[in-house]
C-alpha cells in the first residue's frame, strides 16, 4: 500500500506542473476553444491514470522478471544463450515501446509513406537487439564501458558521412526514444541481474549503461536505411 501511495504521489507531482501552467496560459495568453481545453483536462486524467497503473506494473512485475531473468541466465554458463536472450529480448521491448510507435508514424506521415511505419520500427527493434547482446558480451567478458561507448559513436560519426541529411535527425531521435518507459525499466533490470550474479554485488554498477549502449543501436540503424533509401 505504501508503495502504490508512492507511485500516485510521483505521478500527481509529475503531471500538476505542466496541468497548471497550460491552465494559467488557457485564461491569459492562448484561450483554446472550450471543447479543446475540456479534452486537454480529460486527457490529463487519462494520461495520470495510466502513468500511475504503469508505474505500478513496472514495480510489481517489469523490474522483478527483469532481473529474475538476469540472475537466471548466466547460472546456465552459457554465453551464446545469454547473448542471444539478450537480443531477442531487446527486439520485442523495443517493439512494444509506445515512443517508438509514436517516432515511427510521424516519420511515415512526415515523409508521405517514403519511409514506412514498420520498416522504421523494425530498423530500431533490430539495432536495440544487436547492442543489448553486446552489452551482454560486454558483462561478460569484463569490457570497459568507455571503450564500446567510443568504437560506437565512433561508427556513428563516420556513417554519418555517408548518411542523407533528412536521415541523421531521425537517426538521433531513433535513439532518443528507445529510452522510453517499456525499454529502461526491463533492459536495466536485465543488465543488473546479469551483472549481480558475474560480477557480484559489489559490482552491481556495471549492470548500468546498457541503455547508452542500447540507443547507439537505433542511431546506426536508421542510418544505414537512410543509406539504402538514399
Amino acid at each position: 500500500m505504501k508503495n502504490i501511495l508512492e507511485q500516485l504521489k510521483e505521478v500527481t507531482f509529475a503531471i500538476l506542473p505542466m496541468s497548471v501552467v497550460i491552465i494559467i496560459l488557457q485564461f491569459t495568453i492562448i484561450g483554446m476553444p472550450t471543447d479543446t481545453f475540456i479534452q486537454f483536462l480529460a486527457g490529463v486524467i487519462m494520461v495520470g491514470l495510466g502513468l500511475f497503473l504503469f508505474l505500478v506494473g513496472v514495480h510489481i512485475g517489469l523490474l522483478p522478471i527483469g532481473e529474475l531473468i538476469g540472475s537466471t541466465l548466466p547460472k546456465t554458463k552459457k554465453p551464446l544463450l545469454i547473448i542471444g536472450v539478450g537480443f531477442i529480448l531487446g527486439v520485442v521491448v523495443t517493439l512494444a515501446e509506445p515512443d517508438v510507435r509514436v517516432l515511427a508514424f510521424q516519420v511515415d506521415e512526415v515523409s508521405s509513406g517514403e519511409i514506412s511505419n514498420t520498416i522504421l520500427v523494425y530498423a530500431v527493434a533490430l539495432g536495440v537487439g544487436i547492442f543489448v547482446a553486446m552489452a551482454m558480451a560486454r558483462t561478460l567478458l569484463g569490457i570497459p564501458l568507455k571503450y564500446i561507448l567510443c568504437i560506437g559513436y565512433g561508427f556513428v560519426f563516420i556513417l554519418a558521412l555517408f548518411t542523407p541529411s533528412n536521415f541523421i535527425p531521425i537517426s538521433f531521435d531513433a535513439g532518443g526514444v528507445t529510452t522510453g518507459p517499456m525499454t529502461v525499466p526491463f533492459i536495466l533490470a536485465l543488465g543488473v541481474g546479469v551483472s549481480s550474479v558475474l560480477r557480484g554485488k559489489s559490482s552491481t554498477n556495471d549492470g548500468f549503461g546498457l541503455v547508452a549502449l542500447a540507443s547507439i543501436g537505433p542511431i546506426l540503424s536508421v542510418m544505414i536505411l537512410g543509406v539504402i533509401y538514399g
